[in-house]
């Protein structure tokens, strides 16, 4: 499915869209840091390791965060963790894919969520598309980025086979990224999957944030081997998920 509005971001970044995207990006943070933090019971675990890595990792080592998805509001919700110190600094904050065909139907949505550092991805147009091209340039700078790899809601909660976009990005980032994983337990309680999709109050939210990692052995044995691009795609692909799978149990008895 095409993008349905004009490609949001431009070429090079004027002042005015740089102030505009931090205001965005702190006024929505300091929502969540409020909603997430004083208005429901948040417990986060190893918060310290995010932040050393936000604020402290080596200039130009990017960062990739990965987590599950619980709900359509996990993000902005899941950044209430952060320090204000952190939204308020754009060049920080986390770049994210978005699906296309929610957050990027009209120019006003468009504007509003690109400003926010969400990036557009069209659902069935694979792993090779401007918004994961996009995505990829962030890296190679040696921003953050965070990703949502099972690729929609998990609104089962049963096991879902993350998408393959995450592999392509480990394979062919320029940088070795440090890889964060997160699982979050309750924010589907602060923002239900049912109408009226209001927020909620006073909900237990748990958080707990794994350690940082490199998938540099693993790809260098792949380029070793010679393996194809789809074969690397799906090898870290499922390496990545195997991590993350592992704070599943653990969260979930901490909440």
């Amino acid at each position: 499915m095409p993008l349905q509005v004009p490609w949001p971001f431009p070429p090079a970044p004027r002042l005015p869209w740089t102030l505009a995207s931090g205001l965005v990006t702190g006024l929505v943070g300091t929502y969540s840091c409020f909603w997430t933090r004083r208005m429901n019971r948040l417990r986060v675990h190893n918060k310290e390791v995010l932040y050393d890595l936000v604020e402290r990792r080596q200039p130009g080592t990017p960062l990739i965060t990965v987590s599950n998805h619980q709900s359509c509001m996990d993000d902005p919700h899941l950044w209430g963790i952060l320090k204000l110190r952190h939204v308020w600094n754009v060049k920080k904050m986390r770049w994210t894919p978005t699906a296309a065909d929610i957050c990027f139907t009209r120019e006003l949505h468009s504007r509003f969520f690109s400003l926010g550092q969400c990036v557009p991805v069209c659902r069935g147009d694979g792993v090779y598309q401007k918004g994961m091209d996009f995505i990829l340039e962030k890296l190679n700078r040696g921003d953050w980025v965070h990703i949502f790899p099972e690729g929609k809601v998990n609104m089962s909660q049963e096991f879902m086979r993350f998408k393959w976009g995450i592999g392509r990005l480990l394979a062919e980032c320029r940088q070795h990224p440090v890889i964060l994983p997160l699982w979050h337990v309750g924010l589907n309680d602060v923002l239900p999957n049912t109408p009226p999709y209001v927020p909620r109050v006073g909900q237990r939210i748990t958080i707990l944030i794994g350690k940082p990692f490199s998938v540099r052995p693993v790809l260098e044995r792949l380029q070793a081997e010679n393996k194809s691009a789809v074969e690397m795609r799906k090898v870290l692909t499922d390496f990545i998920q195997s991590e993350v799978q592992v704070l599943k149990g653990q969260a979930e008895w901490l909440h």
